[in-house]
């Protein structure tokens, strides 16, 4: 069933126009379904709700379509119905012609840039030739300069049948036009209806925005925050185990209550989208708007199957003209769950009419400071920027520097295939940094990495300058230093990073510039000699350390400095507290020790007085370090060979 589904289009046509100028006869005649569902709307005459309904084509493909209504009193249903559609039949009535509803549906198709449509004169056997053409040339009036504008239009009688099978024609030819939904992309679904099926449970429907959906997958209901699992999934009335973007879907949900749940909530793949109360905008007021719109009016935001109530901050100017565009925030008074590009619509908030629309820049903005240069300029690169100009731009706004690689598409708000063209331009062109750990890909804007590059380098250089005889810059002091906003882990992987390129050089637990060794001063290099010295002269009793300090003319941090240089360089070996030998010494008395085993199998303290010419001050700490180091082990008092 999957790959039949996923070798077919699935197209969403849906109908407008204004009351009573035969959408849902149309239907009828083309689908043979009344989508009239409700008893008011058959009392009534009327489209309250939304009517669905499958459409076969003459070349047997199946689309889905949908009545929308067209009162002005459920013109927010028709917004609903709106959501998804990828073909719109525009349906004007031969007897009436162009009507107030006629236009505000064209205004809400334009400003929603559903680019693929349909004229449709219904009722045509109600009028004669000379009224019909005067319509058609009202009708083309009234689409210039829309989306529709090129338009084909054609005239039919749902009544008599006249018409139908042309028509069919034409939306087979325009539905092959149709870019399809993206498959590939994480599943969405605005909810249009919720409902209970007895022995089922709660089921919601919808047009499936992009992605696709499978029995048994988890899901998310936003902005509820509700998590639930697809029990069973239909489309046009039939089972099946997956449901492919643009399908018309039903969808059964496990544990959850249809009081928890309402037209206006998104079914979800989870963690895909959040909920917001602010969202940054490009803001069109219409030409027919009645006045300007002032800055924290009041209006109704339309979007998929969402309506909430919300304010509109300019964030250019004091009020918008009619025919104008700007840079706005829309501050909601409820969490509405929308994507970077979705179209939206907005309504005055008394009385309720279309008074302009646009698209989502930033879904999940901050709160905008007004008349910013570069607030403003950073939206409009969000609007119009580029795949790898918006990843760039993405990567410098956020708090974390370091962003996981598969979460940069829900992050920009770009398609599978943009992220991917995007990156790929911006590795060629070396304008990403792309760090791996642990199988995960973090990406850093290379601004930041030249900034963190820069700081790391002017950290060792003082530091070597400050301690010329230190191999290094412990990491752990590093990164509490400059960077201890990043993980162990990830901080470890960007000195591995710095390394790789030749930045740095790390040896164990010290960080040093690519190049550094330890160097001495002339002052150093005499302490150094004169440590060499004493200890060449002392072999197996050699000066204590808090002895011969006083001697070399340093300071108490300069003799420590001096005393970790010859640890480092192993001139010195530490045996003891403040006792220490030359390495050389240590192997010769190791060595001493080890030739008396040859003949002997065990070594007391006299015995190793004897070997090495010491003291006993000498001779037990030397031995006790032979016994850490497990040349020897302690037997009673005296020692046996490890």
């Amino acid at each position: 069933m999957l790959s039949d589904q996923s070798q077919s289009r699935h197209i969403i046509i849906g109908t407008a126009g204004h009351v009573d100028h035969g959408k849902t006869e149309l239907v009828k005649r083309l689908t043979g379904l009344d989508t009239d569902r409700l008893k008011e709307e058959k009392a009534r005459g009327i489209s309250i709700e939304l009517g669905f309904a499958p459409l076969l084509l003459p070349g047997g493909e199946q689309a889905g379509i949908v009545d929308v209504p067209g009162h002005e009193r459920f013109i927010k249903h028709m917004l609903a119905g709106a959501a998804g559609i990828d073909l719109v039949l525009l349906v004007v009535a031969a007897d009436e012609g162009v009507m107030p509803q006629t236009r505000e549906h064209l205004e809400i198709i334009n400003l929603l840039e559903i680019k693929k449509g349909l004229i449709i004169i219904t009722k045509k056997d109600l009028v004669e030739e000379e009224w019909l053409l005067l319509v058609e040339e009202e009708v083309r009036e009234a689409v210039q300069g829309t989306v529709l504008e090129q338009a084909p239009s054609i005239a039919v009688s749902s009544r008599t049948g006249e018409g139908i099978e042309a028509l069919l024609q034409l939306i087979e030819a325009a539905a092959a036009e149709v870019v399809e939904k993206e498959i590939a992309g994480k599943m969405r679904l605005p909810i249009d209806r919720v409902f209970s099926i007895t022995g089922f449970g709660t089921v919601v429907t919808g047009t499936l925005f992009s992605g696709r959906l499978k029995v048994g997958d988890a899901v998310e209901i936003l902005p509820e925050g509700i998590m639930s699992r697809v029990r069973g999934i239909q489309v046009h009335g039939q089972k099946v185990e997956v449901a492919i973007a643009g399908q018309r879907v039903a969808v059964n949900l496990t544990g959850i209550e249809t009081r928890e749940l309402k037209r206006g909530s998104v079914l979800l793949e989870p963690g895909y989208l959040q909920p917001s109360y602010r969202l940054d905008v490009q803001l069109e007021l219409l030409t027919s708007a009645s006045r300007p719109l002032k800055n924290w009016t009041s209006i109704r935001f339309h979007q998929g199957t969402k309506e909430a109530l919300g304010r509109v901050v300019l964030l250019e100017n004091e009020e918008l003209a009619p025919g104008d565009k700007t840079y706005a925030q829309l501050v909601m008074e409820e969490p509405v769950v929308v994507a970077r590009r979705d179209r939206f619509v907005i309504r005055a908030y008394s009385p309720m009419f279309t008074i302009g629309g646009g698209a989502i820049i930033d879904p999940n903005p901050t709160k905008q400071k007004r008349f910013q240069p570069e607030v403003l300029q950073a939206l409009a690169m969000k609007e119009k920027g580029t795949p790898d100009e918006l990843i760039l731009q993405h990567l410098l706004s956020v708090r974390s520097p370091l962003v996981i690689l598969s979460e940069l598409k829900h992050q920009v708000g770009l398609g599978e295939d943009e992220i991917k063209v995007g990156l790929q331009r911006l590795m060629e062109e070396n304008r990403l940094v792309k760090l791996p750990l642990e199988g995960v890909d973090y990406l850093l804007h290379p601004q930041v990495y030249n900034q963190w590059q820069e700081e790391l380098r002017e950290i060792l250089k003082r530091y070597h300058q400050e301690f010329p005889l230190r191999t290094g810059l412990p990491r752990e002091e590093l990164r509490s230093r400059k960077f201890n906003f990043l993980s162990v882990k990830l901080f470890n992987a960007m000195l591995q990073y710095w390394e790789q390129n030749g930045d740095i050089s790390i040896s164990g637990q010290m960080i040093a510039l690519k190049g550094h060794v330890p160097k001495l001063t002339e002052r150093y290099r005499l302490a150094v000699d004169k440590i060499s010295q004493h200890y060449q002269k002392g072999r197996f009793q050699p000066p204590y350390w808090s002895e011969l300090k006083p001697l070399l003319n340093l300071n108490e941090t300069e003799a420590e400095e001096v005393l970790n240089y010859c640890l480092q360089q192993k001139l010195l070996v530490k045996v003891a507290d403040d006792l220490y030998l030359r390495e050389v010494d240590l192997g010769e008395a190791r060595h001493f020790i080890l030739q008396h085993f040859q003949q002997h199998s065990t070594l007391t303290i006299s015995e190793a007085r004897d070997l090495l010419g010491g003291s006993r001050k000498y001779i037990l700490p030397l031995l006790e370090y032979f016994d850490r180091e497990k040349t020897t082990r302690r037997a009673g008092d005296k020692r046996v060979k490890f």
